[in-house]
Protein backbone atom coordinates (compact mmCIF):
# COMPACT_ATOMS: atom_id res chain seq x y z
CA UNK A 1 0.00 0.00 0.00
CA UNK A 2 1.24 3.20 -0.68
CA UNK A 3 1.53 5.64 2.11
CA UNK A 4 3.16 9.03 0.24
CA UNK A 5 3.06 10.05 -3.54
CA UNK A 6 3.52 12.67 -5.27
CA UNK A 7 3.37 13.47 -9.04
CA UNK A 8 4.68 16.41 -10.80
CA UNK A 9 5.36 18.50 -7.75
CA UNK A 10 6.71 21.92 -8.37
CA UNK A 11 7.66 25.09 -6.28
CA UNK A 12 8.41 28.52 -7.24
CA UNK A 13 9.72 31.35 -5.23
CA UNK A 14 9.40 34.18 -7.42
CA UNK A 15 11.82 33.44 -10.00
CA UNK A 16 13.16 30.36 -8.49
CA UNK A 17 12.28 26.62 -8.96
CA UNK A 18 13.00 24.93 -5.94
CA UNK A 19 11.42 21.91 -7.31
CA UNK A 20 10.58 21.44 -10.82
CA UNK A 21 7.79 18.40 -11.74
CA UNK A 22 9.14 15.88 -8.82
CA UNK A 23 7.24 12.99 -8.47
CA UNK A 24 7.92 9.62 -6.36
CA UNK A 25 6.63 7.24 -3.75
CA UNK A 26 6.98 5.78 -0.37
CA UNK A 27 4.91 2.60 0.40
CA UNK A 28 4.18 1.09 3.90
CA UNK A 29 7.07 -0.89 5.24
CA UNK A 30 9.94 1.00 2.75
CA UNK A 31 12.45 3.02 3.56
CA UNK A 32 13.46 5.31 1.39
CA UNK A 33 16.69 8.01 1.42
CA UNK A 34 15.89 11.67 0.29
CA UNK A 35 19.80 12.70 -0.78
CA UNK A 36 20.54 16.05 -2.98
CA UNK A 37 23.00 18.70 -2.13
CA UNK A 38 22.43 21.59 0.15
CA UNK A 39 20.03 24.00 -2.16
CA UNK A 40 19.06 20.57 -3.84
CA UNK A 41 14.74 21.20 -2.57
CA UNK A 42 14.83 18.61 0.07
CA UNK A 43 14.03 20.87 2.99
CA UNK A 44 11.24 22.85 0.39
CA UNK A 45 10.19 19.14 -0.52
CA UNK A 46 9.75 17.97 3.26
CA UNK A 47 8.09 21.20 4.06
CA UNK A 48 5.69 20.42 1.31
CA UNK A 49 4.87 17.38 2.69
CA UNK A 50 4.26 18.67 6.09
CA UNK A 51 2.17 21.01 4.91
CA UNK A 52 3.90 23.82 6.35
CA UNK A 53 3.95 25.42 3.14
CA UNK A 54 1.85 24.70 -0.19
CA UNK A 55 3.23 23.53 -3.54
CA UNK A 56 2.93 25.56 -6.86
CA UNK A 57 1.62 22.63 -8.63
CA UNK A 58 1.19 18.91 -8.88
CA UNK A 59 -0.17 16.32 -6.69
CA UNK A 60 0.61 15.07 -3.02
CA UNK A 61 -1.13 12.47 -1.41
CA UNK A 62 -0.10 12.13 2.90
CA UNK A 63 -1.82 8.66 3.95
CA UNK A 64 -4.38 9.36 1.30
CA UNK A 65 -5.24 12.78 2.40
CA UNK A 66 -3.97 16.35 1.87
CA UNK A 67 -0.56 17.30 3.17
CA UNK A 68 -1.24 19.44 6.49
CA UNK A 69 -4.51 18.27 6.75
CA UNK A 70 -6.05 17.24 10.00
CA UNK A 71 -6.46 13.63 8.64
CA UNK A 72 -2.56 13.48 7.48
CA UNK A 73 -1.21 15.35 10.56
CA UNK A 74 -2.75 12.28 12.14
CA UNK A 75 -0.17 9.76 10.42
CA UNK A 76 2.55 12.05 9.78
CA UNK A 77 5.91 12.17 12.30
CA UNK A 78 9.01 14.78 11.87
CA UNK A 79 12.05 14.74 13.29
CA UNK A 80 14.12 17.71 12.37
CA UNK A 81 18.46 17.83 12.26
CA UNK A 82 18.11 19.49 15.24
CA UNK A 83 15.55 18.77 17.97
CA UNK A 84 14.92 21.60 20.37
CA UNK A 85 13.06 20.83 23.56
CA UNK A 86 12.49 23.40 26.93
CA UNK A 87 15.86 22.67 28.54
CA UNK A 88 14.44 23.05 32.34
CA UNK A 89 12.11 20.12 31.81
CA UNK A 90 12.88 16.47 31.96
CA UNK A 91 13.10 14.04 28.98
CA UNK A 92 10.10 12.77 31.29
CA UNK A 93 8.25 15.78 31.34
CA UNK A 94 8.73 16.46 27.89
CA UNK A 95 7.48 13.11 26.55
CA UNK A 96 4.40 13.53 28.97
CA UNK A 97 3.81 16.78 27.99
CA UNK A 98 3.72 16.04 24.17
CA UNK A 99 1.74 12.72 24.76
CA UNK A 100 -1.06 14.54 25.97
CA UNK A 101 -0.88 16.99 23.47
CA UNK A 102 -1.60 13.95 21.09
CA UNK A 103 -4.58 12.89 23.13
CA UNK A 104 -2.55 9.81 24.44
CA UNK A 105 -1.61 8.51 27.97
CA UNK A 106 1.16 10.20 29.23
CA UNK A 107 1.91 6.65 30.67
CA UNK A 108 3.82 5.61 27.80
CA UNK A 109 6.66 8.53 27.93
CA UNK A 110 8.73 6.47 30.02
CA UNK A 111 8.21 3.09 27.21
CA UNK A 112 9.22 5.69 24.70
CA UNK A 113 12.24 6.56 26.11
CA UNK A 114 13.69 3.34 26.79
CA UNK A 115 13.01 2.56 23.78
CA UNK A 116 15.72 5.30 22.19
CA UNK A 117 18.14 4.63 25.11
CA UNK A 118 16.77 6.97 27.29
CA UNK A 119 15.31 5.73 30.42
CA UNK A 120 18.46 6.33 32.61
CA UNK A 121 18.29 10.16 32.03
CA UNK A 122 14.67 10.42 31.79
CA UNK A 123 14.80 12.54 35.29
CA UNK A 124 17.13 14.79 34.12
CA UNK A 125 16.85 17.98 32.74
CA UNK A 126 17.15 18.21 28.81
CA UNK A 127 19.58 21.30 29.20
CA UNK A 128 22.01 18.73 30.71
CA UNK A 129 21.80 16.19 27.83
CA UNK A 130 24.35 16.12 24.54
CA UNK A 131 23.00 16.86 21.02
CA UNK A 132 23.17 13.22 20.38
CA UNK A 133 20.67 12.52 23.51
CA UNK A 134 17.93 15.37 22.56
CA UNK A 135 18.50 14.27 19.22
CA UNK A 136 16.41 10.88 20.99
CA UNK A 137 14.14 13.17 22.60
CA UNK A 138 13.10 13.66 19.44
CA UNK A 139 13.05 10.54 17.74
CA UNK A 140 10.63 9.19 20.74
CA UNK A 141 8.14 12.30 20.35
CA UNK A 142 7.82 11.18 16.72
CA UNK A 143 6.97 7.72 17.60
CA UNK A 144 3.99 9.04 19.41
CA UNK A 145 0.59 7.69 18.52
CA UNK A 146 2.30 4.96 15.93
CA UNK A 147 2.86 7.08 12.82
CA UNK A 148 2.59 5.74 9.58
CA UNK A 149 4.55 8.32 7.98
CA UNK A 150 8.01 9.42 9.48
CA UNK A 151 10.10 12.26 7.66
CA UNK A 152 13.48 12.60 9.19
CA UNK A 153 15.55 15.30 8.27
CA UNK A 154 19.33 14.34 8.69
CA UNK A 155 18.20 12.26 11.96
CA UNK A 156 21.53 10.86 13.00
CA UNK A 157 22.94 14.33 13.18
CA UNK A 158 24.62 14.48 16.52
CA UNK A 159 24.72 10.73 17.34
CA UNK A 160 27.62 8.54 17.78
CA UNK A 161 28.99 5.17 15.92
CA UNK A 162 27.12 2.93 18.34
CA UNK A 163 24.11 5.52 18.72
CA UNK A 164 24.06 5.27 14.86
CA UNK A 165 23.37 1.94 14.41
CA UNK A 166 20.75 0.69 17.25
CA UNK A 167 18.64 4.10 15.96
CA UNK A 168 18.79 2.51 12.33
CA UNK A 169 17.81 -0.92 13.92
CA UNK A 170 15.08 1.14 15.52
CA UNK A 171 14.06 2.39 11.65
CA UNK A 172 14.29 -1.01 10.36
CA UNK A 173 11.63 -2.04 13.49
CA UNK A 174 9.30 0.36 12.42
CA UNK A 175 9.38 -0.70 8.52
CA UNK A 176 9.23 -4.13 9.45
CA UNK A 177 6.06 -2.91 11.15
CA UNK A 178 4.61 -1.29 8.20
CA UNK A 179 5.72 2.36 8.88
CA UNK A 180 6.94 4.32 5.15
CA UNK A 181 9.80 6.26 6.32
CA UNK A 182 11.44 8.89 4.34
CA UNK A 183 15.16 10.07 5.25
CA UNK A 184 16.74 13.04 4.25
CA UNK A 185 20.75 12.60 5.14
CA UNK A 186 24.29 13.49 3.94
CA UNK A 187 25.78 10.67 5.84
CA UNK A 188 25.77 8.26 2.72
CA UNK A 189 27.79 5.52 3.70
CA UNK A 190 24.95 5.17 6.44
CA UNK A 191 21.76 5.47 4.06
CA UNK A 192 23.55 3.15 1.44
CA UNK A 193 23.48 -0.30 3.60
CA UNK A 194 19.78 0.84 5.25
CA UNK A 195 17.62 2.10 2.88
CA UNK A 196 15.48 0.17 0.21
CA UNK A 197 15.68 3.04 -2.56
CA UNK A 198 17.38 6.45 -2.62
CA UNK A 199 15.47 9.22 -4.57
CA UNK A 200 18.59 11.60 -5.90
CA UNK A 201 17.09 15.38 -6.42
CA UNK A 202 19.94 18.34 -8.07
CA UNK A 203 18.81 21.64 -8.55
CA UNK A 204 15.34 20.83 -7.51
CA UNK A 205 14.83 18.19 -9.97
CA UNK A 206 14.52 13.97 -9.52
CA UNK A 207 17.43 13.07 -11.46
CA UNK A 208 16.99 9.11 -9.88
CA UNK A 209 14.70 6.71 -7.96
CA UNK A 210 16.08 3.36 -7.73
CA UNK A 211 17.37 0.76 -5.61
CA UNK A 212 21.35 0.76 -5.13
CA UNK A 213 21.54 -2.30 -7.57
CA UNK A 214 20.05 -0.59 -9.79
CA UNK A 215 21.42 2.83 -9.50
CA UNK A 216 24.35 1.34 -9.78
CA UNK A 217 23.21 -0.39 -13.04
CA UNK A 218 22.20 2.40 -14.74
CA UNK A 219 25.33 4.70 -13.83
CA UNK A 220 27.69 1.69 -15.77
CA UNK A 221 30.61 3.17 -13.34
CA UNK A 222 33.93 1.28 -13.61
CA UNK A 223 34.52 -1.80 -11.13
CA UNK A 224 37.42 -1.97 -8.92
CA UNK A 225 38.99 -5.21 -8.10
CA UNK A 226 41.55 -5.45 -5.39
CA UNK A 227 43.98 -8.44 -6.18
CA UNK A 228 46.46 -10.30 -3.46
CA UNK A 229 49.16 -11.69 -4.60
CA UNK A 230 51.13 -14.47 -2.99
CA UNK A 231 54.23 -13.05 -1.57
CA UNK A 232 56.96 -11.97 -4.52
CA UNK A 233 54.16 -12.24 -7.28
CA UNK A 234 52.99 -8.48 -7.24
CA UNK A 235 54.86 -7.81 -10.31
CA UNK A 236 53.92 -11.14 -11.94
CA UNK A 237 50.18 -10.44 -11.26
CA UNK A 238 50.31 -6.71 -12.46
CA UNK A 239 51.98 -7.72 -15.51
CA UNK A 240 49.47 -10.45 -16.25
CA UNK A 241 47.02 -8.96 -15.74
CA UNK A 242 47.70 -5.18 -17.07
CA UNK A 243 47.26 -3.68 -13.38
CA UNK A 244 48.71 -1.29 -11.14
CA UNK A 245 50.40 -2.01 -8.13
CA UNK A 246 49.38 -0.67 -4.86
CA UNK A 247 51.66 -1.64 -2.62
CA UNK A 248 54.11 -4.73 -2.04
CA UNK A 249 51.04 -7.59 -2.27
CA UNK A 250 48.14 -5.71 -4.19
CA UNK A 251 47.47 -5.13 -7.81
CA UNK A 252 44.77 -2.71 -8.23
CA UNK A 253 42.17 -3.05 -11.45
CA UNK A 254 39.32 -1.12 -12.90
CA UNK A 255 36.67 -2.85 -15.66
CA UNK A 256 33.30 -2.05 -16.61
CA UNK A 257 30.70 -4.07 -15.03
CA UNK A 258 29.96 -6.03 -18.36
CA UNK A 259 33.67 -7.04 -17.93
CA UNK A 260 33.62 -7.85 -14.15
CA UNK A 261 32.86 -12.00 -15.24
CA UNK A 262 35.76 -12.06 -17.60
CA UNK A 263 38.36 -10.54 -15.73
CA UNK A 264 37.48 -12.59 -12.81
CA UNK A 265 38.19 -15.15 -14.93
CA UNK A 266 41.53 -13.91 -16.09
CA UNK A 267 42.79 -13.71 -12.34
CA UNK A 268 41.18 -17.25 -11.84
CA UNK A 269 43.28 -18.34 -14.32
CA UNK A 270 46.57 -17.00 -12.49
CA UNK A 271 45.97 -20.15 -9.94
CA UNK A 272 48.40 -19.97 -7.07
CA UNK A 273 49.92 -16.59 -7.75
CA UNK A 274 46.92 -15.29 -6.38
CA UNK A 275 45.90 -15.26 -2.50
CA UNK A 276 42.69 -13.01 -2.67
CA UNK A 277 40.43 -10.65 -4.66
CA UNK A 278 38.09 -8.19 -3.58
CA UNK A 279 35.09 -6.71 -5.93
CA UNK A 280 34.67 -3.40 -5.02
CA UNK A 281 31.34 -2.18 -6.47
CA UNK A 282 30.72 1.89 -7.02
CA UNK A 283 29.89 3.73 -3.78
CA UNK A 284 26.98 5.52 -3.65
CA UNK A 285 29.24 8.68 -2.89
CA UNK A 286 30.06 7.78 -6.81
CA UNK A 287 26.45 7.15 -8.00
CA UNK A 288 25.10 10.36 -6.27
CA UNK A 289 28.25 12.30 -7.92
CA UNK A 290 27.77 10.41 -11.45
CA UNK A 291 23.74 11.52 -11.41
CA UNK A 292 24.02 15.02 -10.10
CA UNK A 293 27.25 15.91 -13.09
CA UNK A 294 24.83 14.13 -15.30
CA UNK A 295 21.88 16.67 -14.40
CA UNK A 296 24.33 19.76 -14.26
CA UNK A 297 25.40 19.06 -17.75
CA UNK A 298 21.98 18.84 -18.97
CA UNK A 299 21.46 21.79 -17.78
CA UNK A 300 24.22 23.53 -19.49
CA UNK A 301 23.34 22.14 -22.70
Amino acid sequence: MTTLTLSNVTKTFGDMRALDAVGFTVAAGERVALIGHNGAGKSTLMKILLGLIQATAGDIEVCGAAPGSDAARQHVAYLPENAAFHSALTGLETLRMYLRLRGESPDQAMSLLDRVGLADAAKRRIGTYSKGMRQRVGLAQALIGHPRLLVLDEPTSGLDPVSRRDFYTMLDDLAAEGAAILLSSHALTEVEARTDRIVILSRGKLVADDTLVGLRRRAALPIRLQIRARPGEADAVAAELAGGRQNGVTVDLTCTPEDKLLRLGQIAGLGALVEDVDVVPPSLEDIYSHFSRVSADGDRQ
